[in-house]
């Protein structure tokens, strides 16, 4: 075999490992694979800058459980190494929690979140750990973009969270935590918290699912 042949096979199986399992712009429909809980069909729309959600009243931090348009996915075994899932988010929260989550999801009540929201007046990257309604923060970072690239990799049996607010930016790790894990794990994207006077919609773009070494 020829060394420039060799190098063609080289570069294509390197591709094909650092390829998604599976990736999603949500630019003119969903992916196969979605599903809705609580859906409110007029709250959430695809367009050509990607899925775009209004930011309803309602709450899946603590007990109450009520957000509606709760969007997950299933997600494969982690068979070796870790499994990483990531997305870009939009928003410029005005109310107090108004937020838009990445979220690896067991039920509404086990979950781990990243994502923008507001807090006291000032926009944040805030991750939390939820299990049994029961919720702890693991931080609060204010930021200033209105977007933010975020991820979650879980290795064994520990979740770690990064962001960044730039896409040529360095990730900046959030917290880590153990898994509340109960039954199959899901990727969720959660918007809430929104104010019952004002229509205001969050976007999300480039889903992705991979794994890492």
């Amino acid at each position: 075999m020829s060394i420039t042949i060799l190098t063609c096979l080289t570069l294509l199986a390197s591709a094909a490992a650092d390829a998604p399992l599976f990736q999603d712009d949500f630019r003119g429909g969903l992916g196969e694979g979605w599903s809705w809980v609580r859906e409110h069909p007029e709250a959430w729309r695809t367009t050509d800058a990607g899925l775009e959600i209004l930011l309803e009243p309602g709450n899946m931090w603590g007990g109450a459980n009520d957000a509606r348009n709760v969007l997950v996915r299933p997600l494969p075994e982690i068979e070796a190494g870790a499994l990483r899932i990531a997305l870009t988010v939009s928003n410029d929260p005005i109310g107090q929690y108004e937020q838009i989550d990445l979220v690896w999801y067991y039920d509404d009540s086990r979950m781990v979140k990243i994502g923008l929201e507001r807090v006291d007046g000032q926009n944040s990257l805030v991750m939390g750990r939820e299990e049994r309604d029961k919720t702890r923060t693991l931080a609060i970072i204010p930021v200033e973009s209105t977007t933010l690239d975020v991820r979650l990799t879980v290795r064994g049996k520990e979740i770690t969270g990064e962001f960044r607010e730039a896409p040529d930016g360095a990730w900046q790790i959030a917290g880590a935590c153990d898994l509340p894990a109960k039954g199959k794990p899901h990727a969720s994207i959660q918007a809430y918290q929104g104010l019952p006077t004002a229509e205001h919609w969050a976007r999300v773009t480039g889903f992705r699912v991979e794994r890492v070494e």
